[in-house]
């Protein structure tokens, strides 16, 4: 995987002229349109002119499955998560997903009117980065994932998001990330003080209706 070119995306704005976005990141396998009906179901104000882009992540080997190629923003080594990780494509991704930020600002939408969203491993790559990101953002929303390289997130994490809000939900019954790695990422955060909303729901790997409201209610906190 490169980042000499911006990744393809998937777009829809709730009203002319944005002012504020979304970057919303999709899981392993699937792409940028996964998350795009969701848009007019988090009945966003009128008002809020916003800009969902939804990237694809570049297609590679996992090695969970097989070594089949599918979308992925790194290679996924161990059922663990994170006992291995591929270190090397989370930080290329990181680069892809600062590029898309960047983009954002050339089209007049400033970093801190940006949520940096995603699911599953795009919740991984959400939290990755926005701990990183040397500009403010809005907020930081990940559903159904994890932190990822964990133990370099205190040493590494810029200071330009250490009051940014968070959202983090997760299924109790997910079988993909289990609950309990999602739990021990929020640990982690709130102990390096972060604010951090923890939303729990009865689910497996997925979104579920009364998630989605409390999507629409985070956002709309962050960005009105």
């Amino acid at each position: 995987m490169t980042t000499d070119a911006l990744l393809d995306c998937v777009e829809h704005s709730t009203g002319p002229n944005p002012t504020h976005c979304v970057l919303w990141l999709h899981g392993l396998g699937a792409d940028g349109h996964d998350f795009a009906p969701i848009v007019p179901e988090l009945r966003l104000p009128a008002s809020l002119a916003v800009r969902f882009v939804f990237p694809h992540a570049t297609i590679q080997p996992v090695t969970i499955n097989g070594g089949m190629a599918m979308r992925s923003w790194y290679d996924i080594l161990t059922p663990n998560l994170i006992k291995r990780e591929d270190e090397k494509g989370i930080r290329l991704s990181e680069q892809a997903i600062a590029a898309l930020i960047a983009r954002e600002n050339t089209r007049g939408i400033p970093s801190e009117r940006i949520v940096l969203a995603g699911f599953s491993q795009g919740c991984a790559m959400t939290l990755h980065t926005g701990l990183r990101f040397p500009a403010k953002l809005a907020g930081l929303m990940g559903l159904s994932g994890y932190l990822p390289l964990i133990d370099m997130a205190d040493i590494e994490r810029h200071s330009a998001n250490a009051d940014t809000p968070i959202f983090l939900a997760h299924g109790t019954h997910d079988p993909v990330v289990a609950l309990e790695r999602a739990e021990a990422s929020r640990a982690k955060l709130v102990a390096l003080g972060y604010s951090v909303q923890w939303q729990t729901y009865p689910m497996q790997h997925s979104v579920s209706p009364q998630e989605i409201h409390d999507i629409s209610r985070f956002l709309q906190s962050v960005l009105i």
